[in-house]
C-alpha cells in the first residue's frame, strides 16, 4: 500500500513538473538563446565546410560536431515542443553532413549537405519566432501593392484602347476586345499555376532558383517602374494607345483586336505572376497574408474598374501609381537582398558578415526587407536605392526644371 501510495505521488509531481519545465523552456530567455545558438551553429557549419575544402577534414569533422553538440541541441528544447519531427529531420543532417566530412566524401556532396543544414536552421528560426505585426504588414503590403498596381494599369490600358475605339468609330470591335482582354486573365492564372509547377519539380537548386526569380523581378521592375513614371502624362497614353487602335484598324477584323486586348492585358499578367513567385519564394509562413492582400486588391480592382468603365469616373490614378510604382521599387530592393542571400547561400559569391546585431532582424521580418546580416547583401541593397533616389530625383525635381527653364528661353523675344 505504501508502494502505491509513494508511486501515485511520484506520478503527481512529475506530472506538475513537466508544465512548469516546458513553461521555461518555452520563455522568452529560452527562445532568445535558443535563437543564438541557431545562428551560431549556421556559422561553425559554413566554417567546417571552409576547413573541408582547405583539407582540413579533422578539423572540419570537430567543428561541425561543436555546431551540433554545443550550440544547436539548446534550440532542440524550445523546438521540440513545437516541431518534434524537425528535431529528428536535423538530427539526421548534422549526422549525414559529419559523416561526410570524415569520411571524405567530394565536396559538391558536403555542400549540399551545407545548404540542407542551413535551410533547415532557416525553418527552425521560423518555428521559434514569433511572426509579429511588421512582417506580416509588409507581407500584405506588397502583396496589395503588386496586384492594385499592375490591374490598376491594366484597368487603365482598357479604358483608354474602349476611348479609342470610341474615338475612332469602331465601337463594334468592343467585345473582341474583351475577348482578347478575357483570355489574357485566364492565360495568366495558368502561367502561375505553371510557375509553381514548374519551381517544385526544376532540377535546380533552391537557392540558385530563388536567386534567379528575384534578379528577374528586380530587372523588370526597375524597368517597368521608370518606364510608368516616363509615361504618367494622360496625353502621351492616348496617343501611344491610339496608334495602336489605328494599327488595329488598318489591319481589319476581330482577331486584331482580340490580340491587341490580350497582349495589352498579358503583359500586366505576366508581370504580377513574376513578382508573386519572387514574393512567394520569400514569404515562407507568412502565405496568409500574401493571399490576404491579393484578395483585398482584387476587390479594390473591382470597384476601380466599375468607377471607371461602367460609371466614367475620373480617379485620382496620377498618385496611385506613382505610390504604386514606389512601393514596388522598395519590394525590389527587398529582392535584391534575398538574391544576394541565396547566392550566397549557394557559394557563388563569397560572405562577409556584419559584426553587431543591428543588421540582425528576426527571420520573418529579414526575408520580407532583404536585409540579412552581410556586407554584400546590404552594399547591394544601398546601391540599387541610391539609384532610385537619383531616379526620382531626375524624374520629379531636374527634368521639370530643364524643361521650364527651355520653355522660357523658347518663349523670350529675341
Amino acid at each position: 500500500m505504501r508502494r502505491l501510495i509513494f508511486l501515485v505521488a511520484l506520478a503527481a509531481a512529475f506530472a506538475l513538473a513537466v508544465p512548469a519545465a516546458s513553461a521555461q523552456d518555452d520563455s522568452p530567455d529560452a527562445i532568445a538563446r535558443a535563437k543564438a545558438e541557431v545562428e551560431q551553429a549556421g556559422v561553425l557549419t559554413q566554417r567546417a565546410s571552409e576547413l573541408a575544402a582547405d583539407g582540413n577534414r579533422a578539423e572540419a569533422y570537430e567543428v561541425a560536431r561543436t555546431a551540433y553538440l554545443d550550440h544547436f541541441e539548446y534550440a532542440e528544447i524550445p523546438l521540440r515542443l513545437r516541431e518534434p519531427d524537425l528535431v529528428l529531420d536535423m538530427e539526421f543532417k548534422f549526422a549525414a553532413y559529419r559523416d561526410a566530412i570524415r569520411e571524405g566524401a567530394p565536396m559538391g556532396e558536403v555542400r549540399d549537405l551545407e545548404s540542407q543544414i542551413l535551410r533547415g536552421l532557416d525553418d527552425v528560426e521560423r518555428s521559434i519566432t514569433e511572426k509579429g505585426i511588421a512582417a506580416p504588414a509588409v507581407a500584405f503590403a506588397f502583396s496589395f501593392t503588386i496586384l492594385f498596381r499592375e490591374g490598376l494599369e491594366a484597368v487603365l490600358l482598357i479604358a483608354i484602347l474602349l476611348g479609342s475605339l470610341e474615338a475612332a468609330r469602331a465601337q463594334n470591335y468592343r467585345r473582341p476586345l474583351g475577348w482578347g482582354a478575357a483570355a489574357a486573365v485566364a492565360a495568366s492564372i495558368a502561367t502561375f499555376a505553371l510557375t509553381l509547377t514548374v519551381v517544385e519539380i526544376a532540377p535546380v537548386d533552391r537557392e540558385l532558383l530563388e536567386a534567379g526569380a528575384a534578379i528577374l523581378a528586380v530587372l523588370v521592375l526597375v524597368m517597368v517602374s521608370f518606364w510608368l513614371v516616363s509615361r504618367l502624362e494622360h496625353r502621351r497614353w492616348m496617343e501611344f494607345m491610339r496608334s495602336r487602335v489605328s494599327a488595329a484598324v488598318a489591319t481589319g477584323g476581330a482577331a486584331a483586336f482580340a490580340g491587341l486586348g490580350f497582349t495589352a492585358i498579358y503583359r500586366e499578367g505576366f508581370e504580377t505572376v513574376l513578382f508573386y513567385q519572387a514574393l512567394i519564394l520569400f514569404a515562407e509562413g507568412l502565405m496568409l497574408w500574401v493571399a490576404l492582400g491579393a484578395a483585398v486588391a482584387a476587390g479594390a480592382l473591382v470597384g476601380v474598374g466599375y468607377a471607371i468603365l461602367k460609371l466614367g469616373k475620373r480617379l485620382p490614378v496620377k498618385p496611385l501609381l506613382i505610390g504604386g510604382a514606389a512601393m514596388l521599387l522598395l519590394l525590389s530592393v527587398a529582392f535584391a537582398g534575398n538574391a544576394i542571400r541565396s547566392l550566397q547561400g549557394a557559394d557563388v559569391i563569397g560572405v562577409t558578415p556584419i559584426e553587431g546585431g543591428w543588421a540582425r532582424l528576426p527571420i520573418f521580418i529579414a526575408e520580407m526587407t532583404g536585409i540579412h546580416p552581410t556586407v554584400q547583401g546590404i552594399v547591394a541593397q544601398a546601391a540599387l536605392l541610391g539609384v532610385f533616389i537619383a531616379g526620382a530625383l531626375w524624374v520629379f525635381l531636374v527634368r521639370p526644371r530643364i524643361a521650364a527653364r527651355r520653355t522660357l528661353s523658347s518663349g523670350a523675344p529675341s
